[in-house]
């Protein structure tokens, strides 16, 4: 019959010692091991963010000045009938062609086209720890990416004059493609 000695005691007390200390310290190397993944997550999802905030700035840098073009908006409000040929030119500027119809009657025709051409481009580059069964180490990756875009409007306003030079008709004609 087995009976416990002093000694086996002593076995069963040191094995559950050694149990909870390698419990213990694998415990404490898992944190770390998440710490780190933690780390790196986060590290890597504000480069990404980063990386797409870029990309609609190169937008912005590139558009024109909107309060010195020729719109429909600008003629709805502006071009009135019986307005003076000064007062049209004053408004939309000079036209880009100057006719006259069989009664000697000015007609003015502003004819606009506007190309749109819009690159942008982004980079960015991740550095990450890297972990292994061997130990840890060091990653670098790179991102790049792009997008262009292209588009083309044109606007014709035509504005006829009477014969004491005040606006007698106007139209005009839009379109985008």
């Amino acid at each position: 019959m087995f009976s416990p000695s002093r000694d086996n005691l002593n076995f069963g007390k040191e094995y559950q010692m050694k149990e909870l200390l390698y419990f213990d310290q694998s415990k404490h190397a898992g944190r770390k091991i998440m710490n780190r993944f933690v780390t790196f997550v986060s590290v890597l999802s504000v480069a990404i963010i980063l990386s797409g905030c870029a990309a609609s700035a190169h937008v912005q840098d590139v558009r024109a000045d909107d309060a010195t073009r020729l719109t429909v908006g600008t003629v709805q409000r502006e071009i009135r009938m019986g307005m003076s040929a000064a007062d049209v030119a004053e408004v939309l500027g000079s036209p880009n062609i100057v006719t006259t119809d069989g009664e000697r009657r000015e007609t003015w025709i502003y004819d606009k086209i506007s190309s749109e051409v819009v690159y942008s481009r982004s980079s960015g580059t991740v550095v990450g720890l890297i972990f292994g069964s061997s130990g840890g180490g060091l990653g670098v990756g790179s991102k790049e990416a792009g997008a262009t875009a292209s588009s083309q409007r044109t606007l014709t306003v035509i504005i006829k004059f009477d014969d004491d030079n005040l606006v007698r008709d106007f139209s005009y004609h839009t379109s985008r493609f």
